[in-house]
């Protein structure tokens, strides 16, 4: 895990916006996209968009163990997140062909027991970005509204 920290202090980060994390983090992701372009491993991805944030000003952690507990069991580690952004935002990287909805549902479950409202799925394997890309919400305020928005139709589209 990587507790490397941009120049930003706790309180500063309790105070920044999440459209502006997510935003900054886009940005960082697009920029690397056209810089590199896709067919590296994960790791090479993480470690570049996690220095890029951290020289941005943001907290970055890498590969963060999750321990949750359900039902009365406790699960250690059970589940390791590829960024997390001032202790706010999950950040799911891939370098895959194409993601598949899976990709989407498990943002969502890692925000759910993490108890996030959002979190971005990046796929940087693709010819543009923009078709790899996904921000995911858990019980966020509809004025949060996001083009990347996934999990959006969903909410809107369910039965009453």
């Amino acid at each position: 895990m990587d507790g490397s920290r941009g120049g930003a202090g706790i309180a500063e980060e309790a105070q920044r916006p999440l459209d502006e994390i997510t935003g900054a983090i886009v940005d960082s992701a697009l920029k690397i996209h056209r810089e590199i372009g896709p067919g590296l491993l994960v790791s090479v991805y993480e470690i570049i968009l996690a220095r890029d944030l951290a020289r941005r000003g943001f907290r970055v952690e890498r590969q963060v163990p999750v321990t949750f507990e359900f039902d009365g069991l406790r699960f250690d580690n059970a589940l390791r997140i590829d960024l997390f952004v001032d202790r706010r935002v999950i950040v799911e990287i891939k370098s895959i062909d194409r993601l598949a909805p899976v990709h989407s549902k498990q943002v969502l479950t890692y925000l759910r027991l993490m108890k996030l409202p959002v979190g971005l799925l990046v796929n940087f394997d693709g010819e543009t970005l923009r078709e790899g890309l996904a921000r995911i919400v858990n019980k966020l305020d509809t004025s949060a509204a996001s083009r990347l928005r996934v999990n959006q139709r969903l909410s809107n589209s369910a039965p009453r």
